[in-house]
């Protein structure tokens, strides 16, 4: 398995099970999820040994709930920070230190980095509102922030990456 990690934070942002294409510019991965509903700490007493038909199984012990979302959010443990003006001066910030991070090991894909992400960008603030905005597990301010967004069927989830600021490793 590919796992795509914030090249700032080491954070995994997604792995290759999804559906991938890299955009038209060239800046980001285009990574399609879909929406999943899954119990979360539900453990089943087999584990331990044990037998609900014997026992009674009628006393429910477990502590399990269910959680809904978008499958790369949840596999990845991706958190949801908020959109604001702020995104302006974080996007700035980030793309300066991925094109620091690239003049020290790739200078040749500075140029074309620096004209794909400025035209993302300006395409990503046309949209503001229509994104969500997600972290890595860290929570660091300095990582990537991946965007969400459905497509035109209002039901199919996608999101961006910039291919810079990730990277690949095998798990």
């Amino acid at each position: 398995m590919i796992i795509y990690k914030d090249i700032l934070t080491g954070d995994e942002m997604f792995s290759d099970i999804y559906k991938i294409k890299e955009t038209a510019d060239g800046a980001c991965f285009e990574v399609e999820g879909t929406m999943v509903s899954r119990v979360e700490g539900d453990i089943d007493d087999a584990v331990f040994g044990g037998n609900a038909s014997a026992e009674g199984g009628e006393f429910d012990s477990s502590e399990s709930s269910t959680v809904s979302g978008v499958d790369i959010v949840l596999n990845h443990k991706l958190q949801e920070t908020s959109s604001s003006k702020k995104y302006i001066a974080y996007i700035k910030a980030f793309i300066k230190t991925i094109k620091e991070n690239l003049m020290e090991k790739h200078p040749e894909k500075v140029e074309p980095f620096t004209t794909a992400a400025a035209k993302k960008v300006k395409d990503v603030l046309k949209q503001f509102k229509d994104f969500q905005f997600f972290t890595g597990e860290s929570m660091n301010p300095d990582g990537m922030v991946a965007l969400l967004n459905f497509r035109e069927d209002g039901i199919t989830p996608y999101m961006l990456f910039f291919k810079d600021g990730l990277e690949i490793g095998k798990c």
